[in-house]
Parts: C-alpha cells; sequence; structure tokens
C-alpha cells in the first residue's frame, strides 16, 4: 500500500510543478503590469497643456517634439499629432489614430497569457486529479481490498491538484479583469487628450502654416 501511494504522488507531482510555474508567471505579470500601467507612466497628466505653452511661446520645435514622443505612450500619440499640425485636421487625426494602434498592444502585453493561465490551471488541477485517482484505483485493482484510511488519503492526495489550479485561476482571473478595465480607462483618457490637441492646432490657423484650414 505504501507503493501504491507513492507512485500516486508520482503521477500528480509533474502536474503540480506546471501549476507552481503557471503561479509564478502569473505573478511575475502581474507584478509588471501593477507598474506599467501607472496613469503617470501612460497618460501624464498637462501634457496638452504643456504643448500650448510651447505653442503659444513659438516654442515648439522637431526636438521638443521627439522629446515629448519618449516621455509616454501619450506622449507618443500627441507627438504623431503635432508632427502633422500644419495639415488638415483629418491627416492629423489620422496621424493620432495610426499610431495608437501601435500603443494599445503595449498597454495590452502579457494580457493574453494572464488570461491563458487562469483558464488552464484548473484543468491542469483536474487532470492531475483524474491521473491520480486512475493510478491509484489501478493499484487497488491490483491489490485487492485495502485499508478504507489509506485509500481517503490516496484521494485527498490526488485532490490537492485541483485546489492548487482553482487557488491560482481565481486571482488570475481577478487580475485580469482589473487590468482589462484599466487599459480601456487609459484608452479614454488618451483619446480625450488627443480631441483637446486636434481642436487646439485647428481652433485658428497657425501662423507658420502656408495651408487654409
Amino acid at each position: 500500500m505504501y507503493g501504491l501511494l507513492f507512485d500516486n504522488s508520482g503521477m500528480v507531482i509533474w502536474v503540480m510543478w506546471i501549476i507552481i510555474l503557471c503561479s509564478l508567471a502569473a505573478m511575475t505579470i502581474i507584478g509588471e503590469r501593477f507598474w506599467s500601467l501607472q496613469k503617470k507612466y501612460i497618460s501624464p497628466p498637462n501634457l496638452v497643456a504643456q504643448v500650448q505653452q510651447w505653442l503659444e511661446r513659438k516654442e515648439l520645435d522637431d526636438a521638443r517634439i521627439n522629446l515629448l514622443g519618449q516621455t509616454s505612450p501619450l506622449g507618443r500619440i500627441l507627438a504623431a499629432g503635432l508632427a502633422n499640425r500644419l495639415s488638415p485636421r483629418y491627416i492629423v487625426k489620422e496621424a493620432i489614430e495610426d499610431t495608437g494602434r501601435h500603443v494599445i498592444p503595449e498597454l495590452e502585453r502579457w494580457l493574453g497569457g494572464l488570461g491563458t493561465i487562469a483558464v488552464i490551471t484548473p484543468f491542469l488541477g483536474l487532470l492531475g486529479t483524474v491521473l491520480g485517482m486512475i493510478q491509484m484505483f489501478y493499484g487497488l485493482s491490483d491489490m485487492g481490498a485495502a485499508d478504507p484510511i489509506v485509500v481517503a488519503g490516496g484521494i485527498s492526495s490526488a485532490l490537492i491538484t485541483t485546489a492548487a489550479g482553482i487557488t491560482v485561476a481565481i486571482p488570475c482571473v481577478m487580475a485580469h479583469r482589473f487590468f482589462r478595465a484599466k487599459v480601456d480607462s487609459l484608452i479614454i483618457d488618451m483619446e480625450q487628450e488627443a480631441i483637446k490637441l486636434v481642436d487646439m492646432l485647428h481652433e485658428k490657423p497657425q501662423k507658420s502654416s502656408s495651408v487654409n484650414y
């Protein structure tokens, strides 16, 4: 019977290691996204106000636009619009939208992996339990009647993987939903700031422009 229990544990331990690795990966993703998706890094306040000051003081040049584009994802979007500030409104909007399409995947980085971990870990736990139960009952069929206490211990050992998988999946689901909502909120903030920039650029013709708006 001791050999049976040892074999049962051997069947599920590799599944447990996969679940542990998934939990470590999930913790890494959650920590990185918590840090990276702070609003001050994605959509810093007062960027549009700073651009307005540059325009009013006639200090806006390519160097400042390039610097703005390196500050944050919102800075990249605003810089794309400013690089086309002498063009018609629809050109400015297209430049901003095109840059936004490249920025959004950066905000969603690793969220697909976190969602995958949330989905597969309960199944991994169930797989470990099923394999453990199969191995245990296979051994019982060879050995005949066994001590119920020992059988119950083997079943509880097999169920540990299911509990572990669910324990990993629950916080992953919660974190994934939280970060998705966070990304959506940041996208809305950046869209609003970009609209402010477009409206500001086309309130009146720029003196340095030869284009009629």
